[in-house]
């Protein structure tokens, strides 16, 4: 196929978000996944928000599973329009069971030298195929959910230092972090006081407390938009998704895709 400069279009993003939303225990990351228009959520960790009502397939425990349900969001007719894999951090487990399995390991230590790991990265890569087959063919949002942790990151420019990240083993969690469009912390932003103690002494207290979802990165954290979003969005229960939607690229579902 012959490309000359008339093929030259100023395009942009058109396709349905892949949102990561993750932050520590209590952050109310499931409730802002559930404002997501028409979730559907495949549950891997057992429990839900006891305020919270969603539409799901019910405890997930295997890998196959999951997979499973996708394929069915791919192949039958429905009106959901947001998938939401409830966790990440669950989802790994499964992998990484799946991957011992097919390779007879008990654990995936097993393999020695790191290599279970790298074999656990072509069934994530199943995994985000799926992920992005209903984006593509089925016009649907992605949200996954993850938990946090406090990890050193080595900076090459400057001394190494803790920040928050995604808690997935570093070759799922790097192929996550290339693969979304938005990795999106919500955490509490605390406001301290001084007191004077007495004795020429203060102590700091804290005087508010405000959750924001961070939407741009930091020292402090693991970030990311492509979709011009603020450094931070104040999180408020029940308007959360309203605050992030002006920002999304607007789409339509595709039409039902034709089973095999």
């Amino acid at each position: 196929m012959a490309i000359s400069l008339s093929d030259m279009k100023s395009r942009r993003s058109d396709k349905p978000a892949r949102t990561v939303i993750y932050g520590p225990p209590g952050m109310g990351k499931t409730s802002l996944a559930a404002e997501f228009p028409n979730a559907v959520f495949i549950q891997i960790e057992d429990g839900t928000p006891g305020d919270l009502e969603i539409v799901s397939f019910g405890h997930i425990r295997t890998f196959g599973d999951v997979i499973g349900a996708m394929g069915s969001l791919y192949s039958e007719e429905h009106d959901r329009k947001t998938l939401v894999i409830d966790s990440l951090s669950e989802l790994e487990k499964l992998i990484w069971a799946e991957t011992c399995s097919r390779n007879n390991w008990k654990q995936i230590e097993d393999a020695g030298y790191g290599k279970g790991y790298v074999a656990a990265e072509y069934v994530w890569q199943e995994f985000i195929d799926g992920m992005n087959a209903l984006r593509r063919d089925r016009g649907m949002m992605v949200v996954l959910i993850a938990h946090s942790e406090t990890a050193r990151f080595d900076d090459p420019t400057s001394q190494s230092y803790s920040r928050y990240e995604i808690d997935l083993h570093k070759g799922g969690k790097a192929m996550i972090d290339r693969e979304v469009d938005n990795i999106l912390l919500i955490k509490q932003d605390v406001t301290l006081l001084k007191e004077e103690q007495g004795f020429n002494k203060k102590r700091n207290i804290g005087a508010g407390v405000s959750r924001y979802i961070y939407c741009t990165p930091s020292a402090a954290f693991n970030a990311k938009n492509r979709y011009g979003m603020p450094e931070k969005l104040l999180f408020e229960k029940g308007q959360g998704y309203a605050a992030l939607a002006p920002y999304f690229p607007q789409t339509q579902a595709a039409p039902a895709a034709q089973a095999a």
